[in-house]
Order: C-alpha cells, then structure tokens, then sequence
C-alpha cells in the first residue's frame, strides 16, 4: 500500500507526505497541502500554476518553457528530446531539426507508459516473483539433495575401504604362512645339522680312546666313516617373497570410485522471457513431418560459416577475409576484417554477443569486442581451425600441427588451456591428421562434437574427452559416402551436420542414433550451421544464400 494513503484512503501531500493535500501545481503534477503551496510558489524561476485539487483538470497542459518567460513549450524537438516553445524553435538552437506537437508526443509517451506498466504488472514482475519463490524452493532441497550426494560418497569409500581391508588382511596372512613354512624348513634343516655333529662328537671320543689304549684289538676292528661324513647335510636356501606394489593409478582409481556428473547451471537471459515461458528445462520439441523454409538471405557471396547473434541477425563469413554481420532481410549492418589479410578459418559468437574467430595465417583466435580486435590465444607449433562458444563461455578450438601429423581439441578459458582431447582410451587418435574441416559445437548434455571431413565421421567425445560414438552416415545408406561439413546443435540436444555433395542435412539424436533428413528447402552443398534461440536453422548454402528452416 502506498505510504501517502491512509485506512481511509486520505490522500496526503506529495511534499511532506503527513498533512491532507488540498492543491495541485499544473504544470510540476504535483499535490500540496496548505503549508508546503508557499514553499512550493517561493521558487520565483518557475512560474506555477497552482490550483484547488478538486478543480484540477485531467487535459495534460502545456509546460511553462525554463528558459523563456511566459511561453509555453507546444512543440517538441525530436533530435534533442526536449519539449521547446516558439521563442526556442527562432533562436537558431534547433534549426533543422525535426519539430513535433508536444501534446501528440506525450500522447505517444503515455501509450508507451501505458504499455510498459501492462507488462511490468501482468509479465515481467509476477515472472520475477515466481522465479524467486522457485529459487527458495531449491535453496530449501539444496541441503536435502547434496546431503544424499555427500552420504553416497560416505558409502561408496566404506565399501572401497571394506575391500582394502580385505585385500591388506589376506597379503598379511600369506605372509604368515610363508613364514611359518621357512621357519618349518629351517627348524628341520638344524635338527639334521645337530644330529650330525652329536655324531661327530660321538666318533671324535671313540678315537681318542683307541689311540690312548694301544690295543691291537681296538685298532684292527676300526672301520673308518669319513668319506660318509664328508658329504655335509644340506643346506636349505630360501629366497624371501618381495611385496611389489605397483604405482597407484590416481585415474583409474577415481574412476573405480564413481563419477560424479557435471553441475550445469543454465542462466536465462531476459530475451528468452519474450519468448513462451522459458524454462531451465526445455519444452519437447517433435520433429516435424516436413521441414519448411521460412527465409532465405542473399549475402552475395559463398558463405562458409554462419553463427546466430540473435533471431534477427546472422554473423557469416565466405573466401574471403571479411566477416558480415547481416539481418534477415540481408542488410549489411556491420563487418569486420582479419588483420593479416587471409581469410577467417570459422566464426563464432560468445555467450555475450562477441564475435570469435580464427586466423590460419597468423595461427592465432581474436575476440571482437567493442568493434575492437584482440588476440585471445597465440599458437606455437599448431594451426587453429574451427571454433565454437561453451554454456561456461569457454573456447573450443580445433588444430593441427604445423606438420600435419596431429589434431586434437583444446578449451580455453579466456587465454588459459583448460583441457587438451586427443586421443581414445587405447591411445588411438580421435581425429584425422589433415588440413580439411573440422568443425565443432558443444551439445546441451556438454558433449564434445567434431564433424571430422577426412575421416567421413561425426566424432562426439564427452565433457572429459572420453569417446561416446562415431556416426559415419545412415546405417543402411552404403552406397553414398558421408561427406561431413558444418555441425551444430539444439535445445533438443539433437546434433545436425551438413552433408555436402549429398546436398542434405543429418539430424541425430544426442547418442548418435540417426532420425531424419533434411534434403528438401533448396539444399545445395550446405557448409556452415547454426541454430537460434528458438531452434531455427541457419544453413550456409552453396548458392551464394543463408537458408532458415524449421524443422521442429
């Protein structure tokens, strides 16, 4: 409730905002009580037009001109947006520029107050309201569901633990066996040992005996034992049992312990509030029956590339080193050019609006931010091909070295390697070592996917640069090779790849699986891809146009 009004509803004055109002100032739209109309009137610049409230007139009037005493502004000047009187109009400030009726503008003003207050109250304030009571609602399960995450983890290491313990006690108890067994032998070998030399003893005194007495007797009957007892009891020799533990593969452990997928936090944008209730979780969209054309843009010249600003305008770029941003009717709206005079390898748009784009010559991926150019990343030994912005705004960049003899994909964020993807799990290359396309694009569920032209695949790898799949053309298709140029993705986490001297498009679901073409709309060698908000298609087409299809 308004602060100035009562129980009653007793309308207070706008100046002291305590006292009943009882007058109102015409020309500053303003309500007055009785002590605050002097103070009001005391502001001798200004000449008020106060008036009892009741007889105030809901007819706007003319505003008194602040700089001509006694005229009243009838006009308004466009150009400086400012309401003027005659006096203003002669002066020679607003010569040329275009004058209108000031009640007529205010008329207009007030529609367009109108409007906006229709849509603050019936649209954008009970969204916000609603936004807001959605997010207490998470924040409250947010100690519920992390605690179950938290608990998992607590089992999921008494379990690991549990197995260890097991694995050391069982190393413990061979250990005990073995050395009971070498004890074992040990203690027999130094039984037969003493035995011996009880013996020896034994014979040694004998002998003695028989020298001292001198009897003929004695010494004839001696039978000698020492070529018996030369051969010495044999010796046990035990090798003792090494415990080898190998290096602990911190990976693979991991791994074994459980993975834990990604947080993906998907932030809406006001523009998306224009368009049907957006959600953080996407409406299903069906695949219509027939794709349609709904526009074509003529940008006079072969593009290569095309990558969505917004639903009205379209970065492209073509053989050449300009990059157009172009609207939907093909107006040029603005360009820009590669310092080193080549042309652009792909294009992309970030999540705030800045074009990306690399430069083979100078190896290097620029940032066009504020009609300025900055190199963001500076290769050595590598070639950056094609590029493409991330939900977390970082860059996915596809190269080959300098030699031509690896490829791999590398994120950045900002100028910082953040990931580098290579190779499978058996130290295969993922991709082919050539100069031909590669372009790229993230899917909704952070997939990684690489329409690899030499090797006739769609390669997609997960968010950790671990293979998924490869798709090589409709399975039951085998007598037309694949031909994979451009790549994109949508809101249904389909992905969709141009098919160039096939003239058509594949549509796959996010697990490779395939589900359709599009090979109607005037497809003719389609290259470069990209969708907009609203799952439109931009197709580079090879007859110098941009074609936009809806297939959902």
């Amino acid at each position: 409730m308004d602060p100035r009004h009562s129980a009653q509803e007793v309308l207070l004055c706008d100046s002291c905002e305590t006292v009943p109002l009882q007058s109102h100032c015409k020309l500053c739209h303003i309500n007055l009580c009785v002590n605050c109309v002097g103070k009001h009137l005391s502001d001798s610049s200004i000449i008020h037009n106060v008036v009892p409230y009741l007889h105030r007139s809901s007819t706007p009037t003319y505003r008194k001109c602040p700089k001509h005493v006694g005229k009243n502004c009838e006009m308004f000047c466009e150009k400086c947006d400012i309401p003027v009187c005659s006096t203003c109009v002669t002066s020679g400030k607003h010569e040329g520029h275009r004058l209108s009726d000031v009640l007529k503008k205010l008329g207009s003003k007030t529609q367009n107050l109108q409007k906006d207050l229709e849509e603050l109250e019936t649209r954008i304030y009970p969204r916000c309201e609603e936004m807001a009571y959605d997010v207490q609602t998470e924040k409250a399960e947010l100690e519920t569901k992390y605690g179950k995450l938290t608990t998992a983890a607590d089992q999921q290491g008494e379990i690991l633990h549990r197995e260890i313990t097991a694995i050391v006690n069982q190393r413990k108890s061979d250990i005990a066996e073995m050395k009971n067994k070498h004890l074992a032998a040990l203690n027999k070998n130094t039984d037969e040992v003493t035995n011996r030399i009880t013996e020896l003893r034994q014979i040694i005194q004998d002998l003695k005996k028989i020298l001292a007495s001198n009897e003929v007797s004695l010494t004839s009957t001696y039978k000698s034992r020492n070529s018996e007892f030369r051969t010495l009891p044999p010796k046990v020799r035990a090798t003792f049992p090494i415990f080898s533990p190998p290096k602990i593969n911190k990976d693979q452990l991991n791994e074994m312990f459980g993975s834990l997928s990604a947080l993906s936090i998907n932030t809406e944008h006001g523009d998306t509030m224009k368009s049907a209730e957006a959600v953080s979780s996407p409406p299903v969209k069906p695949l219509l029956d027939e794709p349609r054309l709904t526009a074509t843009i003529d940008t006079g010249y072969r593009p290569l590339s095309v990558s969505c600003l917004n639903e009205e305008q379209v970065w492209t770029r073509g053989d050449n080193e300009i990059m157009k941003l172009i609207n939907l009717r093909g107006k040029l709206l603005t360009s820009e050019q590669t310092e080193s005079g080549e042309t652009p390898q792909d294009i992309a748009v970030t999540r705030d609006g800045d074009l990306v784009f690399t430069d083979y010559r100078n190896k290097t991926v620029n940032l066009v931010k504020n009609k300025q150019i900055q190199t963001v990343i500076t290769l050595q030994g590598w070639v950056p091909l094609y590029v493409c912005s991330t939900v977390f705004d970082d860059i996915l960049v596809t190269m080959i070295s300098d030699d031509g003899k690896q490829s791999k994909v590398v994120r950045y964020s900002g100028s910082t390697e953040k990931q580098t993807i290579q190779f499978d799990d058996q130290g295969h290359p993922l991709y082919s070592f050539d100069f031909l396309p590669k372009y790229i694009s993230e899917n909704n569920n952070l997939d990684i996917c690489v329409a690899d032209n030499k090797a006739s695949a769609v390669v997609v790898v997960n968010q950790s640069g671990k293979l998924r799949f490869r798709y090589t053309g409709h399975p039951f298709n085998t007598e037309e090779s694949f031909d994979p140029r451009g790549i994109t993705t949508d809101s249904q986490s389909h992905i969709l790849t141009a098919d160039y001297y096939n003239h058509r498009i594949h549509i796959l679901d996010q697990d490779g699986q395939f589900l359709r073409y599009i090979h109607n709309c005037g497809l003719y060698g389609p290259y470069g891809l990209c969708v907009d908000i609203r799952d439109n298609l931009f197709v580079a087409n090879g007859d110098n146009k941009v074609k936009i299809i809806q297939y959902l």
